[in-house]
């Protein structure tokens, strides 16, 4: 590709990057995407949602080309809804930090490979029967969302199709069961937590000095960097012309290993470090503004 634009693929993160505080995608961003593709970049969106629950966000910008879901666990197809490479979790790992989660009484979050299990999450709830909060449960009814409950795990009929192993919860509690699951699972899994988000009516519900967390554990090699580095061989794009934006944890691999890394205005301090480029917030369409950077040359 010639021209001045000096980056042919576009990886843009969803909540707190192309979706604003609505969680909608603003026409300036979506206006800001077509103009990307018919520069001739190619464009994928890279989440921790899982394929059913960015719908919306895809369709908004007419998205048609394989993106990255659940954090770099899954690429998928949104045309057709086709798992097109996943990172599986292996059973031991699965089993020992959903344990670790009961321990601490969490409900465990099991992502899995819809297609292959015909639902989204299992919810693993322990043999007390652990509640899930509130949010979570919001979640799953907004982004309709299939879920199946089961007690135990030894009830998942689908163990080799589990890509993320997760938990809600308050900040401050969530914090420290994230650092013994790292420990718990050194060099054999990815695990972060950052802020969930949270729907309309939701906020009263979260007591003074706290905020709601989501805890997720991967496989050790599922990351958007991965996920996006596989899109970009199949283009024959090099790292070095790929461009990414994103605000949070997840979008690290992302900011560190593509030719631009850009954060958002709202990016947490180490996405802001990490990154070469940095421009507006989600709530003042900071991805039409990256967007017109690259595509004038300027960036």
């Amino acid at each position: 590709m010639t021209g001045t634009r000096k980056y042919d693929l576009l990886a843009v993160d969803l909540d707190g990057t192309l979706l604003g505080r609505d969680s909608c995608v603003s026409a300036r961003n979506a206006a800001a995407i077509a103009a990307a593709r018919q520069a001739g970049m190619a464009v994928t969106v890279c989440t921790g949602r899982g394929l059913v629950e960015c719908r919306p966000a895809l369709e908004a910008i007419a998205q048609s080309d394989a993106v990255v879901v659940a954090g770099g666990a899954i690429i998928a197809c949104p045309r057709t809804s086709r798992t097109l490479h996943r990172f599986s979790i292996e059973r031991e790992l699965v089993a020992e930090s959903v344990e670790h989660l009961h321990q601490h009484e969490l409900a465990a979050l099991v992502l899995k490979d819809p297609l292959e299990a015909g639902y989204d999450y299992l919810v693993v709830r322990g043999r007390g029967g652990i509640a899930l909060d509130p949010v979570t449960e919001w979640w799953f009814g907004a982004m309709s969302v299939r879920v199946r409950y089961v007690d135990h795990l030894d009830d998942d009929e689908h163990p080799e199709h589990t890509v993320r192993v997760g938990a809600c919860g308050f900040s401050n509690r969530l914090a420290g069961v994230g650092e013994s699951l790292k420990s718990l699972c050194i060099d054999r899994a990815i695990v972060h937590a950052f802020p969930a988000v949270v729907g309309p009516g939701h906020d009263h519900r979260i007591p003074a000095g706290e905020s709601l967390h989501i805890l997720e554990l991967f496989h050790r090699e599922a990351s958007k960097w991965s996920a996006v580095s596989r899109i970009a061989e199949q283009l024959d794009i090099a790292p070095t012309r790929i461009a990414a934006i994103g605000d949070e944890i997840n979008d690290l691999s992302m900011m560190q290993n593509a030719g631009l890394g850009i954060a958002m205005g709202n990016a947490v301090p180490s996405i802001r470090q990490a990154a070469k480029r940095h421009t507006l917030r989600n709530d003042e369409d900071g991805v039409a503004h990256a967007v017109e950077q690259i595509l004038s040359g300027a960036w």
